[in-house]
């Protein structure tokens, strides 16, 4: 008996789909615009935002210079925001606000376009030019909507971005010393801490950076060694006095006492041999 009724019921639930699935080509088909814009409100409350998308879209040039007008272009967008077409979405509020710039809807139309480059963002390991574009909306946003409602989403989302940012940009920089681009390290390891001072990776991109340098003294022909160890000393010193508590000391210690015994073997070394304008090794 109970078998029979699960039977029962699936059949009337494929009786269901099948006719609404009837109904719905029969919209896609209709010429009449208000059955076909009525439908597509319809399907988007139920949260069916591809069936509602598919009939907005056809609907948008047909409704041009009607009140309805307004209401179907923001729907579709969010159809595509809805359905995780974030490419698409970002554009189509876009369109939104610049076709409808004094709709009240233009406010929510910014943040979801904020929202839908957000979301498109990739991950840390490969190009970050979308995450920059997300970073530079959600910043418009925040200057043109410093009260919002949705203000403290918009300030989580840039956060979680700029620090997506900061990781990729201590990894490429960690990257030329794996490499053993040492010189490239060093610079690269510079300009990191100097970009995002107070990172959570400012002690080991500072350690990184003395031994990059370090190995780069060690490498250089002998008219270069001494500056180079010299700024490696420089940076030994500066890692000390900010990061006293540092499992990293030992190691920059012995780092240190070589660089001084480097540099009092370089005394030593006759003035012919230091460096002319044109050297680079």
């Amino acid at each position: 008996m109970r078998f029979s009724r699960l039977i029962t019921a699936a059949l009337l639930s494929g009786t269901l789909a099948l006719g609404s699935c009837t109904g719905y080509q029969k919209l896609l088909k209709s010429a009449n615009v208000n059955e076909k814009y009525e439908a597509a409100i319809k399907y988007y409350d139920k949260g069916d935002f591809f069936r509602s998308g598919t009939l907005l879209e056809e609907l948008i040039p047909l409704l041009k210079g009607r009140p309805e007008a307004e209401k179907a272009q923001f729907y579709f967008a969010n159809t595509n925001y809805k359905q995780r077409n974030y490419v698409l979405s970002a554009y189509y509020f876009k369109q939104f606000i610049d076709t409808y710039p004094n709709s009240p809807l233009v406010e929510e139309a910014s943040f979801l376009r904020a929202k839908s480059l957000y979301r498109d963002s990739p991950s840390y390991e490969l190009d970050q030019t979308n995450t920059i574009t997300a970073v530079e909306t959600i910043q418009d946003f925040l200057n043109s909507y410093p009260t919002s409602q949705f203000k403290a989403e918009a300030e989580s989302m840039s956060q979680e971005l700029q620090k997506k940012l900061e990781n990729k940009a201590f990894q490429s920089a960690k990257l030329y010393y794996a490499l053993r681009y040492n010189q490239a390290a060093a610079t690269a390891l510079g300009n990191f801490t100097t970009q995002y001072p107070g990172s959570v990776y400012s002690e080991q991109a500072d350690f990184i950076r003395l031994e990059a340098q370090y190995a780069w003294a060690k490498e250089s022909i002998e008219a270069r060694q001494r500056e180079r160890f010299q700024e490696a000393i420089t940076f030994y010193q500066h890692f000390i006095d900010t990061y006293p508590q540092s499992k990293s000391l030992r190691a920059a210690q012995a780092m240190y006492d070589d660089s001084r015994a480097e540099l009092e073997r370089l005394k030593n070394v006759p003035e012919a041999n230091q460096p002319t304008t044109s050297a680079t090794n």
